[in-house]
């Protein structure tokens, strides 16, 4: 079976370019300034709100993949660096090559996938009219294997909690993508601030980690 691992990094747009409607419908529940900023810094979370500034894939068998990331110039880069290829685009292109590549594919490797990566994709690919060659959302019994770990590491819900890729790098002896000083919550930030490389590497980083834990998941765990 080929196998492919995934990650998508996302940033929501400035709250205050929402209509009045979706600004209230954000801020609904939102009582104090916290809960305020909380609602306002959660816009990176939904499709609907937000845009893809970059995908990774990994092959799992032959450790070579790329990133397709946003750098917000008319002048496109592409470069390699060890295994991976960075190629840089619109979220239109971005989305074009993601699934071109994953056409060729019938397992696809995640964390948070199920709950994150795969319904933003197929609902962003929707808003730019792009039609997906696969279905990342499949019944129970489709035709595309998903391994989430996050599903798979938490039993599917059964452990009282459900821990960080960061957590379970740590725990497995895994380099962890977070030790460079940057998560998903500085994205935004980078992408305002012009650091499209840094996002993309960061991207890259989250496939490493991923690919790692999946040999732990497969060989100690998996029946």
């Amino acid at each position: 079976m080929a196998k492919i691992i995934f990650d998508v990094e996302t940033v929501g747009q400035d709250f205050e370019l929402l209509d009045d409607i979706s600004k209230e419908y954000f801020l609904k529940y939102a009582d104090t300034e916290e809960k305020k900023q909380e609602a306002k810094n959660s816009l990176s979370f939904y499709p609907l709100t937000a845009q893809i500034v970059a995908i990774g894939m990994l092959d799992s068998e032959t450790d070579k993949g790329y990133v397709f990331f946003q750098n917000n110039s008319l002048k496109k880069e592409a470069f390699k660096e060890a295994n991976i290829q960075f190629i840089s685009g619109t979220e239109k292109e971005i989305l074009n090559n993601f699934w071109k590549v994953l056409k060729d594919y019938t397992t696809v490797i995640t964390f948070n996938g199920r709950v994150f990566d795969c319904p933003f994709v197929m609902l962003r690919s929707a808003i730019l009219k792009i039609k997906p060659s696969k279905n990342l959302m499949p019944p129970r019994y489709g035709h595309l294997v998903h391994v989430d770990l996050q599903d798979q590491l938490s039993f599917y819900g059964a452990m009282y909690r459900k821990f960080s890729l960061h957590m379970w790098c740590k725990a497995f002896g895994i380099k962890s993508p977070k030790e460079s000083g940057i998560t998903g919550l500085d994205v935004k930030n980078l992408f305002k601030e012009g650091r499209y490389l840094d996002i993309a590497r960061y991207c890259a980083g989250d496939l490493s980690a991923t690919k790692e834990l999946y040999g732990y998941w497969e060989k100690y765990i998996k029946f």
